[in-house]
């Protein structure tokens, strides 16, 4: 029986509001020291997880020290005056199977983590010491510098990053808005030493000042009753200081009437074209049971029939919109954006796509608040919160703490979900300040770089600024009606069929099983007897040999579902709102579509969806739009991230066969509407079907949704589909990497300043044995993988080490950094010397740790039906049909000793095997400044390594390299089940 020191307790709420299908307990906290808590007990969670959130943020940054409360976030990681060691917190969550971060925001912070469950007192204990009793040592301030500003670093060829920083750039240089967020090492080491600031006096002064329980929330979730959870946090957090200050707020707007009526034509580094249109909010927290911006924001950012997009997509204007309220800051720092993709032609008419946005504005205020409208806003969100399925236990204390800030205690789960008063005076204010004597705009595209002669401060962002005329001010005031805007019509999609189909009693097969087999398709089905939510969940694989047959097969297919896809959005918009959401994707093998939702309007969306994809017609403008969209974006490839760009060439040097950006981009000149034409009847006509359906629905009911397939592929039976061979639907296979080989393969960037080195560690095809092997040798090095490259060497700030492959696996290492490649491998390889020696030195004890982690892990149950669906069908679209993986590799895995995970990595990782397999990535950019110069190679600071493994032979060509190689055997299916396209006996 848990003791409870009421005396720390200044106010206790047992009556929260919750889902009806949420089976956890919660009890909410004031603490005497003013912290305010939710307790969340569950005692079916895999993971407990924590989350305490702090109302300082970066507008509270000092003048001098841009970036101060980022570092301050950093600092409170390496070590307190409790527990020391720099890696004393990471380590402990690392050992008991937990992940943590933290997030700076412009008015808050918020410090998270989560952990296998009998480890949480633990993990509340080390991190309850950042509030109370910090180190701020100076060898890890010096350090940890190098990590903010290689953050930066990687932000500053990041549109979101640029424009963001731009936008508060530009606001009133005198309002906290304006400042520069994450610093760096001008601003946080730099420029202070040269004015006499101690950066660690400042550190220390920053959190004495803020950090006070008072505006603080914690959000705690485990598997303890409500009073344990009670007495441990009272134990943890009971003492932290009370410094009554007051959570900043800003009540002037960033923007004033100078920052209004302007152009800003920005030019970015992707070649993106986006029109942004910008209003001033006012504080809108008070009237959160009301959401007058929600209703605005369901109105304008409707796809359906007579909305804002359907007229700017029949214009020629745009692919996409989004609307919605902004809140960036606790009083008047909120926004209301309406934000347009803009196509080719649409970037030639911004003031009309404008007037056509105030045409619609005009067109709301005429009709008034309609109170149906809310009202269905409102049922959709009431029959979400109902039907709720649990969140990740991380991603739940994080929204619940910041929650916690902004509604009553009792209302602080439902608040954030569901909107209970009509007030159609609020709706009118909000739609008084969408005008156009309040309109910023921002025009972003490569058109703009001959005008563009200004340059923002932080990320060289170059722009130009424009007044807008009276005349036209005047004309958006008055633009008339467009007969083409409409309220949206009531939605036929909402489900009235809430039924759950299973019962406790009910015989229900454990993994899905096949209930048809045919020439056509193979049916998988599982009915839910876990999660008891009315919804579905299902995939359809369309796999077709035509396909991947060559790149102008690839961008066929893709430019078919993407035209498919935008002739349905007026169709999908509504069922979307209601809960029912589909999407498709284009694989090496097929086409993918992942649909769920509510199980009672389900078949009717499937028929639909299925009709149209086997009736599809071209519309001419819509394909030159999208065929242009989809080129644009495989050129852009050239500016993702350089771990991005190594991931792309590791797959590209391991694959049988894929097409590379190059390939897709040279063969795009082939892309006509003639082509597509002829091609998307053969693909139909050439077409296996594999699906699971998983969910509220009973085995007839699976075979009918089936049957409206396989009747519209088959027009009722007169269409004849030519069936395929298994050959033709067997997957590509991996390349074999010989024994002793060292394989570097160079390429450069000249977008990002940052390197990226990836080597990859080849194991061998996918067993139980080699899979728990590699699993368990990844996660023992993870830790000290990020412990050594980042906190100790400070090499970068994306640093990782993880598992790559499908059937046949390795070991992968990432970095991205400021360094040259070759020296951030010899320090890969140098980190791997040291974990020979950490390994052999393991206690049984700590390798015993790593054994339960991992056995928590892989028998954790997924917290919603949509993730064990795709767990069933990874097994599916891999063709290996192993639903009983993990409780197999858990088997195997408590029979391994320390020794074979030694010898293990002995032979696979260490460069003194003689049968070790090693890829490594190098990517070099070449920007100025960036980390391919030759001066970047060398830390003084560091032992240098005279590479430790054997001289890479060069891969100058990628297809001599694979052709020179051998190929892994596909594995074979597991059990009985035969491959695709070989019927299977019911």
């Amino acid at each position: 029986m848990t003791t409870i020191n009421k005396n720390s307790v200044k106010e206790r709420y047992d009556s929260i509001r919750k889902s009806p299908n949420d089976e956890k307990l919660y009890r909410g906290l004031i603490l005497n020291n003013e912290m305010k808590v939710l307790l969340i007990s569950d005692p079916t969670t895999d993971k407990s997880a924590a989350a305490l959130n702090v109302q300082i943020g970066h507008l509270s940054d000092p003048d001098e020290l841009p970036g101060l409360a980022h570092f301050c976030e950093h600092m409170l990681f390496l070590g307190t005056a409790k527990y020391p060691d720099l890696h004393e917190y990471h380590s402990y969550l690392s050992q008991h199977g937990g992940i943590t971060n933290a997030d700076t925001s412009l008015d808050y912070t918020i410090y998270y983590f989560d952990i296998t469950p009998v480890y949480l007192e633990g993990a509340l204990d080390r991190i309850s010491q950042f509030f109370l009793s910090p180190l701020f040592t100076e060898s890890a301030t010096e350090l940890e510098i190098n990590a903010v500003n290689s953050e930066h670093e990687k932000n500053i060829a990041d549109d979101a990053w640029r424009t963001f920083q731009l936008d508060k750039s530009s606001a009133n240089p005198n309002h906290p808005y304006s400042k520069f967020s994450t610093g760096n090492r001008d601003t946080l080491d730099v420029t202070p030493k040269k004015k006499g600031i101690n950066v660690r006096d400042e550190l220390l002064k920053f959190h004495n000042t803020w950090y006070s329980s008072n505006i603080m929330a914690l959000s705690v979730l485990g598997k303890e009753n409500l009073d344990d959870l009670e007495a441990m946090v009272i134990r943890m957090f009971a003492e932290i200081k009370n410094k009554n200050v007051a959570a900043p707020e800003w009540p002037e707007h960033p923007f004033n009437n100078d920052h209004f009526g302007h152009k800003w034509f920005i030019v970015p580094i992707k070649d993106i074209r986006t029109l942004k249109m910008i209003f001033p909010l006012p504080d809108l927290r008070k009237y959160y049971r009301s959401s007058p911006a929600a209703y605005v924001t369901h109105l304008l950012a409707h796809e359906g029939n007579g909305s804002l997009l359907s007229a700017l997509k029949k214009a020629g204007w745009s692919n996409s919109l989004y609307a919605g309220s902004r809140k960036t800051a606790r009083g008047n720092c909120n926004f209301f954006e309406i934000i347009a993709d803009l196509t080719e032609d649409g970037i030639h008419h911004v003031d009309e796509i404008v007037t056509l946005t105030f045409q619609y504005i005009n067109m709301l205020r005429s009709k008034g608040p309609i109170e149906w409208i809310f009202d269905e806003y409102k049922q959709i969100s009431q029959m979400d919160f109902d039907f709720n399925e649990n969140s990740p236990s991380l991603s739940y204390v994080k929204s619940t703490a910041c929650a916690l800030h902004e509604y009553p205690m009792e209302e602080v789960l439902i608040a954030p979900r569901v909107p209970t008063e009509w007030r159609p005076d609020l709706i009118d204010n909000i739609m008084e300040h969408l005008v156009p004597e309040k309109i910023r705009i921002r025009v972003m595209g490569k058109a703009f770089a001959n005008i563009a002669t200004e340059s923002e401060f932080w990320y060289q962002t170059k722009f130009a600024k424009i007044k807008i005329s009276d005349e036209v001010i005047k004309k958006w005031t008055t633009p008339g009606f467009n007969s083409d805007l409409k309220i949206p019509e009531k939605n036929e999609f909402i489900p009235t069929n809430f039924d759950i189909k299973a019962d406790e009693d009910s015989e229900i097969d454990e993994y899905p099983v096949i209930i048809e087999d045919n020439q056509l398709m193979r049916v998988w089905f599982k009915q839910d007897d876990e999660y008891w939510v009315p919804k579905v969940c299902s995939y359809f694989d369309f796999a077709s040999p035509l396909i991947c047959m060559d790149p102008i097969s690839y961008n066929l297919t893709a430019i078919y579902i993407k035209m498919f896809e935008d002739a349905l959005i007026e169709y999908r918009y509504n069922a979307s709102l209601a809960g029912l959401d589909w999407k498709f994707t284009t694989g090496k093998h097929g086409v993918i579509l992942m649909f769920g939702g509510y199980h009672d309007k389900y078949q009717i969306c499937l028929r639909e969806i299925i009709h149209k994809m086997v009736n599809f017609t071209i519309d001419k403008q819509r394909f030159d739009i999208l065929k242009e969209n989809y080129i644009r974006s495989l050129k852009n490839f050239e500016a993702e991230q350089p771990y991005q760009h190594a991931a792309h060439y590791l797959a590209l040097l391991l694959a049988e066969q894929v097409w590379t950006n190059d390939e897709l981009l040279d063969a795009s000149d082939y892309i006509t509407i003639e082509r597509l034409e002829e091609f998307v009847p053969r693909l139909l006509n050439k077409m296996y079907i594999e699906c699971l359906l998983h969910g509220n629905l009973t085995k007839s009911e699976a075979l009918e949704a089936v049957k409206i397939v396989e009747s519209e592929f088959t027009h009722a039976g007169k269409r004849r589909i030519i069936p395929l061979l298994p050959q033709q639907l067997m997957l590509h296979r991996e390349i074999s990497l010989e024994n002793g080989c060292h394989y570097l393969y160079v390429t450069e960037n000249k977008v990002h300043k940052s390197s990226c080195t990836e080597v990859y560690y080849q194991s061998s095809l996918q067993s139980t044995e080699s899979n728990i092997h590699l699993k368990l040798l990844q996660l023992i090095i993870e830790k000290p993988c990020f412990n050594t490259l980042r906190t100790k060497e400070q090499l970068g700030y994306i640093i990782c080490s993880g598992i790559y492959g499908t059937n046949v696996q390795g070991l992968t290492v990432t970095v991205q950094s400021d360094r040259h490649p070759q020296y951030v491998e010899d320090r890969i390889e140098a980190f791997m010397e040291t974990m020979l020696e950490d390994l052999t030195n393991m206690s049984e004890e700590e390798f015993n740790r790593h054994k339960a982690f991992l056995a928590t892990m892989r028998l954790q149950e997924p917290e919603i039906m949509s993730t064990l669906t795709a767990v069933f069908w990874n097994e599916i679209i891999s063709q290996q049909y192993n639903f009983d993986r993990a409780d197999i590799e858990v088997d195997y895995l408590m029979t391994i000793t320390k020794e074979q995970i030694l010898s293990f990595f002995k032979e696979m990782i260490h460069s003194k095997s003689p049968i070790r397999r090693k890829l490594a990535i190098h990517i070099v950019p070449m920007t100025n400044g960036g980390a391919g110069l030759e001066e970047t190679n060398v830390d003084k600071n560091v032992e240098s390594v005279n590479h430790i493994s054997s001289l890479p032979t060069l891969i100058t060509d990628i297809i001599a390299f694979k052709s020179s190689q051998s190929l892994y055997p596909l594995l074979k299916p597991f059990g009985n089940v035969p491959r695709k396209g070989q019927c299977y006996k019911l």
